[in-house]
């Protein structure tokens, strides 16, 4: 008795022929994938060590994902020198992230026709292998379009971004592992083997060649370039959010625009003070510093903390999101000089620094002691030359070589050195 089902795959995009475009193939899908491999690999790489710029094995105010467990195994010490390392890190791993786009969705294209492999599943190891490519494709959709909302800073995430790209990423990439692994050799052969199509069907064609391709309109090689000038574009206007100067006027994917506005304090924020809620009187004549160890405190006006040695520091402030300022000349107290003002010498401690900001993320951090230890580390009253604006931190914020922006805390009220870990 004949059976009543068709043989073979059903209609639509299951069927090899479904697929016409001449340049799908294995040298064109193996080009693409060498370049993810060198960049997928740099953005982990920069993206545990932005991880670790938190210091969050320090604190848990410090850290955003709790729970990481072994997934932090490789934390260290954030230096403070050289000062500019996280500036260059983020800035790397925000622009990279945004120049691979082209190459990632031309990737998925050029493979597309294996996502409808009929039957879907022929075997235990090749049901293991379709659940890694889901993990894969799904794993890096997410990571790039998360971070890109991260850098636009539209925070629609069901939680902390933090959390959630943290998490995402050693699932993206421990698929990635596995997919370089089992595919690295083949893309070799057929980079090696050149532009030249297979013929359909053949186990070089992997499954990637037109048995009935349509006439081509571009060579793969022009496919090749036309992707590179689409991540070149995305360099050009991404870049200068990192670079600064006048660079910063082709930024024009910075997520507060080209101009931060003009005088000493004319450079970029995130958070003004009225978006978190700061009130007049917080930062009015009212407002004290609390310094304080285990056995001591002292209670400062500002004119107090004005009346003390001043110091000068030129840092710059980097954010998550990869914009960054070029060094702005900060002048105020060092960390150090507070410390002993409760008693700690030369070898002080980590320090809890509290903003007047009330709840929100990063309202406070404790800073490492070689943090602390820096001269340069201030409690910056003043930038180049002019007091602090509110929306940069009056009257008072902290600034460090090297950390990330939102450890640099401003409106600061209360600083408590050797606070427990």
């Amino acid at each position: 008795m004949r059976s009543a089902v068709p043989p073979g795959p059903p209609p639509g995009p299951a069927r090899p022929e479904f697929w016409r475009s001449p340049l799908r193939g294995p040298w064109l899908t193996a080009v693409f994938g060498l370049v993810l491999l060198v960049g997928v690999t740099l953005l982990f790489v920069t993206g545990l060590f932005s991880y670790a710029a938190y210091n969050p094995d320090l604190s848990a105010v410090n850290d955003q994902t709790p729970d990481k467990g072994w997934l932090g195994f490789y934390l260290f010490s954030w230096p403070t020198s050289p000062y500019w390392l996280y500036r260059v890190n983020q800035g790397v791993h925000v622009v990279l992230g945004v120049v691979l786009v082209p190459v990632l969705l031309a990737k998925l294209w050029s493979v597309i026709p294996k996502l409808f492999e009929w039957p879907p599943v022929r075997s235990v190891s090749h049901g293991i292998e379709r659940l890694s490519l889901l993990l894969l494709v799904g794993g890096a959709g997410f990571e790039f379009v998360t971070g890109i909302l991260n850098v636009q800073l539209h925070y629609i995430f069901p939680g902390s971004f933090y959390v959630l790209h943290f998490y995402g990423a050693w699932v993206f990439i421990g698929a990635f592992v596995v997919h370089v692994a089992s595919r690295l050799p083949r893309a070799l052969r057929a980079v090696r083997a050149g532009p030249a199509q297979p013929e359909a069907g053949t186990e070089q064609a992997a499954g990637l060649v037109s048995p009935r391709p349509a006439p081509p309109t571009i060579s793969r090689r022009g496919a090749l370039g036309m992707v590179g000038l689409g991540s070149l574009a995305l360099l050009v206007v991404t870049a200068g959010q990192s670079v600064g100067g006048w660079w910063r006027r082709t930024a024009l994917l910075a997520p507060h625009g080209q101009d931060p506005g003009s005088g000493p304090n004319g450079f970029q924020i995130n958070k003004t003070a009225a978006s978190v809620g700061i009130r007049a009187s917080d930062i009015g004549p009212a407002w004290r510093l609390t310094v304080r160890s285990a056995g001591s405190q002292v209670v400062l006006t500002r004119e107090g903390l004005l009346a003390m040695e001043q110091h000068e520091a030129a840092l710059p402030i980097a954010c998550v999101e990869g914009w960054s300022t070029p060094d702005q000349l900060w002048s105020g107290v060092r960390l150090t000089d507070l410390a002993a003002l409760v008693g700690l010498g030369t070898d002080t401690p980590q320090a809890l620094v509290e903003s007047v900001q009330r709840g929100g993320p990063f309202s406070s951090v404790v800073l490492r002691d070689n943090q602390v230890r820096d001269h340069r580390s201030l409690l910056a009253v003043r930038v180049n030359g002019a007091v602090l604006s509110p929306d940069h931190g009056y009257p008072a914020r902290v600034i460090v070589p090297g950390a990330p922006g939102v450890h640099n805390t401003k409106w600061v009220t209360r600083l408590t050195f050797g606070a427990p870990a």
